[in-house]
C-alpha cells in the first residue's frame, strides 16, 4: 500500500490508494478456511450459559 501520511486531502489520499491497490498484484486464494481461528465454544449442558 502506498504511504498516504502526508497527503491531507481525504479525496486526493483515496485516489492514490486506489491506484495502488490496482497495481497490486492479486491475492491468492485462502489457504484454510475462513473463521478458523476463531475461539470455537464448546456444547454444553441445557441451560448452562454459554459465555
Amino acid at each position: 500500500m502506498a504511504n498516504t501520511k502526508k497527503i491531507e486531502s481525504t479525496e486526493e489520499r483515496k485516489k492514490v490508494k486506489r491506484a495502488a491497490r490496482k497495481k497490486a498484484a492479486p491475492k491468492g486464494k485462502r489457504t484454510t478456511p475462513r473463521g478458523e481461528n476463531k475461539k470455537k465454544i464448546k456444547k454444553l449442558v441445557r441451560g448452562a450459559s454459554k459465555r
